[in-house]
C-alpha cells in the first residue's frame, strides 16, 4: 500500500487496531504512521509493530501536515478530540472518521468549512478482515483522496461508496448493526436445537458452523440469496416446513424490516 505523505491514526482500539494491522499487512511502511492512543498497553503493542505511538494529540507532529487523519475514537469522545485536530487541517489533508452517528457537518464545524471529510460506517468483522465499510465524502475531498480512503478501508474488507449522507442511517441499520443480528440468529438457532433435544455444545457448534458456512456460500456464489434459499428447499420437505413459519406474516422478513428501521431511526437521533 502506497501513501503519499504520512498518516495519523487517532485511537487504536478494536477498529483502529484492525485498520492498523490491515495497513501494515498490505505493505504500508510503519514509519508512515503515527498513532495517538492514551492506553499504555495499546501503545506498547503499536510500538512493537515498529509504529510511533504517542499518548496525546499535543505530542503528534503537526508539520508537515499528514495526508490522512483517521479518527477511530468512540463517538462520545469525538467532541473532546476534534478541536485539537483543527491544527492538522490544511490543503492536502483528508479526515476519515469511523465513528457512528458523527455527521460530516459536525466535522466541518470543528475543523473548518474547507476541511476534506470522509465519513465511514464499518462493522466489526473488520477484526478478521471481512468487514463491510460504506464511505461518504464532502465536496472538499479530491478523487485521489477518495481512492486512498477506499484502499485504507479495503484493508479490512469490502468497500462501497454513497453520494448522499442521508443514506448512512440505513447503512448503519443493515451492515453497521447487522453483525449483532447474525449473532442473535446463532443464539436463537442454538437454543432451538437445545429445545429440540440436542446437547447444548452440539447445538452451538451446529448453529455457528451453519451460519458461517451459509454466509461463505452466499459470498462466493453469484446467485441471489433468494435463489440460494430455493436451492435448499425441497417442496414439502423439512426446510419448506420451517420456512412456512419464518416467512409467515410477522415473521423474519417483517421483523428484519422493523429492526433496520429502528436502528436507522436511532442513528438519525444520534446525529441530530
Amino acid at each position: 500500500m502506497e501513501l503519499d505523505g504520512r498518516l495519523l491514526l487517532i485511537g487504536c482500539g478494536k477498529m483502529g487496531g484492525a485498520l492498523l494491522r490491515g495497513w501494515l499487512e498490505r505493505g504500508l511502511a510503519p514509519d508512515k504512521v503515527t498513532v495517538v492512543e492514551p492506553g499504555a498497553g495499546a501503545r506498547a503493542e503499536v510500538a512493537a509493530l515498529g509504529v510511533t505511538a504517542v499518548a496525546g494529540l499535543d505530542e503528534a507532529e503537526a508539520a508537515p501536515p499528514p495526508a490522512f487523519v483517521v479518527l477511530a475514537v468512540k463517538p462520545q469522545m469525538m467532541a473532546a478530540v476534534l478541536p485539537s485536530c483543527r491544527r492538522f487541517a490544511a490543503p492536502g489533508t483528508a479526515f476519515l472518521s469511523v465513528a457512528a452517528g458523527s455527521t460530516i457537518a459536525s466535522f466541518e464545524a470543528a475543523l473548518g468549512g474547507g476541511a476534506a471529510v470522509i465519513r465511514v460506517m464499518p462493522n466489526t468483522p473488520a477484526a478478521v478482515g471481512r468487514g463491510m465499510s460504506v464511505l461518504c465524502a464532502n465536496p472538499g475531498v479530491e478523487e485521489t483522496q477518495k481512492t486512498v480512503a477506499g484502499a485504507l478501508m479495503a484493508a479490512v474488507g469490502e468497500v462501497a461508496w454513497i453520494d448522499y449522507e442521508a443514506l448512512m442511517d440505513a447503512v448503519t441499520g443493515v451492515s453497521g448493526s447487522g453483525p449483532a443480528y447474525v449473532f442473535l440468529l446463532i443464539e436463537a438457532l442454538a437454543e432451538a436445537g437445545v429445545e429440540a433435544g440436542l446437547p447444548r455444545d452440539l447445538a452451538t457448534q451446529l448453529a455457528r458452523a451453519t451460519v458461517a458456512g451459509a454466509g461463505e456460500l452466499a459470498r462466493q456464489s453469484e446467485e441471489p440469496a433468494a435463489e440460494l434459499r430455493r436451492n435448499v428447499t425441497s417442496p414439502g420437505g423439512t426446510t419448506a416446513a420451517a420456512l412456512e413459519v419464518l416467512m409467515a406474516a410477522g415473521g423474519l422478513p417483517d421483523l428484519m424490516k422493523r429492526a433496520v428501521a429502528a436502528a436507522a431511526k436511532r442513528g438519525r437521533e444520534l446525529g441530530a
